[in-house]
């Protein structure tokens, strides 16, 4: 006899089966997905130690590859003017030479040229400037004139050493590192538009705490002054060839002694040695500056056309016989 009651004892067992084979199933499924999580993470790493691997040996690789480049024509990180094509455009006239007074009450005009006593050597200038810096931009403004005249007659040897001591006046850019470095592509590449480029890069100065020129622009100036080989000059300047020996230039004059020096250091950016002796005088004085000059020179002269005393000799004691 049967009972609508009696459980469906079949049935309830296929559930359950169906339940457990669902949840191996389920757990197939997680075990499958960890180990391909697994998978995907252990490929990731591995291409993530590669490339960095490969970023330091190419690092590596490129630093030993690339020898710091230093410039050509900058004996003592400087560069010196032995001529110019023309007197810069946009400077001030050089001053009339002022009377000066003498013990006696008399004035005297010195000489325009600082080359007083003919056959006198040039008087050696050593202008260090920083491309960022506003007093090297005012000496450059109120003297290049009558520093262009005194070049043009062989009175004076102008040598610029491009320094970079407001590297961190610039945004980050480092745009005073950046413009010495430039400075030095072009006295390597077209040492005839150095002047022109450097007087460029001053008077044309942009403003402390700017972005400055970028290297496109840099180069970009390099060839609007009508530098000769504007491909070199280009490729040198956007690849910063010279940024590390700029950088080392200027430690080494901040170190010193300064050349034609004997115990001065780079002590500001915008330096200016004559015959040795610092400046310290107005920089946008060219009256102030030229009267330094002719100090200095005559002293050079005076010092150069001094006799040097020929030995007399001494007579030496004569033996009297005994009688």
């Amino acid at each position: 006899m049967t009972s609508d009651e009696t459980p469906n004892v079949p049935a309830a067992r296929n559930s359950r089966e169906a339940v457990r084979e669902k949840a191996q199933q389920v757990h197939a499924q997680q075990s499958r997905a960890r180990l391909v999580r697994r998978l995907i993470i252990g490929l990731v790493a591995i291409l993530a130690v590669g490339s960095i691997g490969a970023a330091v040996a190419y690092a590596v690789g490129s630093s030993i590859s690339k020898p710091q480049l230093s410039p050509s024509g900058m004996p003592g990180d400087g560069v010196t003017v032995s001529e110019i094509a023309a007197t810069p455009a946009g400077t001030e006239a050089s001053p009339a030479p002022s009377a000066t007074a003498t013990e006696a009450g008399e004035a005297v005009t010195p000489s325009a040229s600082p080359s007083a006593t003919p056959g006198a050597k040039s008087t050696e200038i050593h202008i260090y400037v920083d491309y960022l810096s506003a007093g090297a931009a005012e000496f450059e403004r109120a003297n290049a004139r009558q520093l262009a005249g005194w070049i043009s007659e062989g009175a004076v040897t102008v040598t610029y050493h491009p320094v970079a001591l407001l590297t961190a006046s610039s945004n980050g850019t480092k745009y005073s590192l950046r413009a010495a470095a430039a400075a030095a592509c072009v006295a390597t590449y077209a040492p005839g538009s150095f002047y022109d480029y450097n007087h460029e890069l001053l008077t044309d100065q942009p403003e402390a705490d700017s972005d400055g020129r970028t290297d496109a622009d840099l180069a970009d100036l390099a060839v609007a002054v009508g530098v000769s080989d504007a491909k070199k000059v280009r490729a040198c300047i956007e690849d910063q060839d010279f940024v590390s020996w700029a950088k080392d230039a200027t430690d080494r004059a901040l170190e010193g002694p300064l050349p034609g020096t004997d115990d001065l250091k780079l002590n500001n950016e915008a330096l200016i040695l004559v015959g040795g002796k610092s400046y310290v005088g107005a920089l946008d004085d060219p009256a102030e500056f030229s009267q330094f000059v002719l100090t200095i020179a005559s002293g050079e002269s005076l010092d150069s056309a001094k006799p040097t005393p020929t030995p007399v000799p001494t007579p030496s004691a004569t033996t009297t016989p005994a009688s």
